[in-house]
């Protein structure tokens, strides 16, 4: 058995990890990367890049099919090959997983170590059994894994999920998928695209990242145009038959019982966190009821168990708060630097919220959710709320994408921009916009006096900060009432 002592000990080579290892050894050179999985991230091996990738020849696909409207007659039914649609998706994955285990190659071998990392006390790691890492700080990067209920165990090999989808060799005939969320909903209207026949299942009406049950509602309908989602769904049963899965459901619109048999089940109901394979009972951390340990968002460091600062740090999807690749990066370099510094640690810098999911329309959400904006201003009316359709937008009609809507949320009194929910055209880039302005903190009238052009999509954005801005209460004795409520800051 080996025993290494070094500054700092990174659990997990992910974009978190990575980004903490870099931090970290602009103050030590003492600095150590575990990893006991495949080098890659879960971005560039089974999330954003081979998603996008799927979703982009869904688009093309989608696209070649309706262009009689613009006056372009295409001969021929569309033909999509499964199997060379699998093999860019995969050749192209690889090509991004490549790019990052090239800049995992770049360090030095003495800063890396393969295994799996436990806690065995409070800065001691064991590594598989080959080696105990001592180390003066600790950074939790391991990364989550999805998860999905018991039920589903009945379709045996035929469950995947987003980590086995994109070794597909061809596409399936028939998926059903389970989890509306950002997930289910890119892959399995990809796959609708893509010629596969696919029934999307949800639980308690969620949908994507919507909260606003405007844009919610909306955007329900509008999907169901086009593809099957029930986002409260009554599945009396999973079953296996043969090589197919069984699935019996309460169809939506008819209330029958139906029994259909699909290819796949697609679990798309989340990710957990892989804390739980740390042993962190034996790292007095003080953990939350999840099981994660309770860490200040600012610093990313954690708390032993009587509540005090300890010296370690978590960043990531480990940390279960925001599971983006922006958001991994920027923890893992708060961590990363904090650690290297320790014990002087700083507060870092955090983005403005911003989700995005690449549907067709798009989703988009931007600062804090619709229910905490409730809850801090909608009590004592201090919210203001905006919207704008698309539907008769002109840019969006032009180019036949003239289904969405977007909704806006400012604060009376101060005229402060608080965030927003879209679903609609190009709403990738809308929401960079306001999200660039929430983090300037802007009003609503600063962002009405920036330039926009004809004829554009954002004439859209305009049009909704127009309604906010009419629907604003401005002047001191409101804003004085809703500072005493609690500023939107």
């Amino acid at each position: 058995m080996e025993t290494r002592h070094v500054d700092v000990a990174i659990i997990g080579a992910g974009s978190a990890g990575l980004g903490a290892y870099r931090a970290a050894r602009a103050h030590t050179d003492s600095v150590l990367l575990i990893e006991g999985g495949p080098y890659g991230t879960t971005c560039a091996r089974v999330g954003c890049m081979p998603s996008k990738l799927l979703i982009a020849a869904a688009e093309a696909a989608h696209q070649a099919r309706h262009t009689a409207p613009f006056g372009i007659n295409v001969t021929g039914e569309v033909q999509v090959d499964g199997r060379a649609v699998m093999d860019r998706v995969r050749r192209e994955r690889d090509r991004f997983v490549g790019l990052v285990i090239e800049s995992i190659d770049g360090i030095p071998d003495t800063d890396r170590l393969r295994g799996h990392a436990r806690f065995v006390a409070p800065d001691t790691l064991q590594v598989d059994d080959h080696t105990r890492v001592i180390a003066r700080r600790v950074i939790i990067a391991s990364g989550s894994r999805p998860k999905y209920p018991g039920l589903f165990e009945a379709a045996g090999d035929r469950l995947v999920t987003s980590d086995d989808l994109f070794e597909w060799e061809t596409l399936p005939e028939s998926v059903a998928v389970f989890g509306p969320g950002v997930i289910g909903l890119e892959l399995g209207q990809a796959l609708h695209r893509l010629g596969v026949r696919m029934r999307l299942f949800g639980v308690g009406g969620a949908l994507g990242p919507l909260q606003d049950a405007a844009v919610r509602d909306y955007a329900e309908r509008t999907l169901n145009e086009s593809l099957y989602v029930d986002t409260d769904a009554t599945v009396e049963g999973v079953d296996r038959d043969g090589d197919q899965v069984v699935v019996t459901f309460i169809e939506r619109n008819t209330g029958q019982r139906l029994i259909e048999r699909f290819d796949y089940l697609l679990a798309a109901t989340g990710r957990r966190p892989n804390t739980d394979r740390l042993a962190l009972e034996h790292a007095g951390l003080l953990l939350d009821s999840r099981g994660i340990p309770r860490f200040n968002r600012y610093t990313m460091q954690c708390r032993i168990s009587d509540g005090e600062p300890a010296p370690v740090f978590i960043a990531g999807d480990a940390d279960q708060e925001l599971p983006l690749l922006h958001e991994a990066s920027d923890e893992g370099r708060i961590a990363g630097d904090n650690a290297g510094r320790f014990p002087e640690v700083r507060v870092g810098h955090r983005r403005a919220p911003l989700s995005i999911v690449f549907s067709d329309p798009q989703m988009a959400t931007v600062g804090p959710s619709y229910a905490e904006l409730e809850t801090r201003h909608g009590g004592c009316d201090c919210l203001a709320t905006g919207e704008v359709s698309f539907e008769n937008q002109g840019r969006s009609r032009v180019m036949r994408a003239n289904r969405g809507l977007m909704r806006l949320y400012a604060e009376h009194g101060s005229g402060l921009f608080l965030g927003a929910e879209i679903f609609g055209p190009r709403a990738e880039h809308l929401a960079h916009l306001l999200a660039w302005s929430l983090q300037q903190r802007l009003t609503v009238s600063q962002m009405l006096d920036m330039p926009f052009y004809h004829p554009v999509v954002e004439e859209g954005l305009r049009t909704g900060l127009r309604n906010l801005n009419a629907d604003l209460q401005l002047g001191p004795a409101i804003l004085e009432h809703c500072m005493e409520c609690g500023p939107g800051d």
